[in-house]
C-alpha cells in the first residue's frame, strides 16, 4: 500500500452519478480523501456510514471525501441505498483488473488515501481505526461519532 510522501497515482474512472473524472482533477484545488472500498466487506459497511457524516458535516475548505468502489455499478447503488451513503463515488472496474486499486496497492478495504493538492498522500488508514477515525474528523471540523454511536477501538479490513 502506498505510504504517506508517495506520488498519488492518476486515473479517470466511471462515476456513479455523473461523468467520468480524474483522480488528480479532484485534488488539483482542495485536499481529498479518497476511500477504497467493497459492497460486501463487512469493516467497509460499518466504516462508510461514519465516513458519510464527517463528509456531510465536514468544515468550509476542508478535505472532501470520494469513495471508490471495486463493484459494478449496481451493487455499489445497492450498498448505496442500504447503508444510507450520499458520498460521491468512482467505480474501479474489475473487467478492467482494478487499476487505481492495483496503483495504490489495496490488499485490504476499506483502504484510505489523503492526497493534497500537490498530489503527495500525506495520511493512509487501512480497516476501521476509532483513532483514525478521530483525527480524520479533527482535520475535517466535524466529529465522526455521536454520543450511543458503538465504536470499538479497530476492526480488521
Amino acid at each position: 500500500m502506498l505510504e504517506p510522501g508517495a506520488t498519488a497515482p492518476d486515473f479517470l474512472l466511471e462515476s456513479l452519478d455523473s461523468p467520468a473524472a480524474r483522480l488528480r482533477d479532484l485534488y488539483s484545488a482542495d485536499a481529498v480523501l479518497f476511500v477504497f472500498f467493497k459492497t460486501a466487506c463487512p469493516t467497509c459497511q460499518y466504516t462508510f456510514p461514519f465516513l458519510d457524516r464527517l463528509n456531510r458535516n465536514r468544515a468550509d475548505g476542508s478535505p472532501r471525501i470520494v469513495a471508490i468502489s471495486q463493484d459494478d455499478r449496481a451493487d455499489t447503488r445497492g450498498f448505496h441505498t442500504e447503508f444510507g451513503i450520499a458520498l460521491p463515488t468512482l467505480l474501479d472496474r474489475e473487467d478492467e483488473l482494478y487499476p487505481a486499486s492495483n496503483a495504490y496497492g489495496i490488499s485490504h478495504v476499506p483502504s484510505m488515501f489523503m492526497v493534497e493538492t500537490d498530489g503527495r498522500i500525506s495520511w493512509t488508514s487501512t480497516g476501521f481505526s476509532r483513532r483514525d477515525l478521530e483525527q480524520l474528523g479533527l482535520r475535517l471540523g466535524a466529529e465522526a461519532f455521536q454520543e450511543g454511536d458503538y465504536v470499538p477501538e479497530w476492526k480488521s479490513g
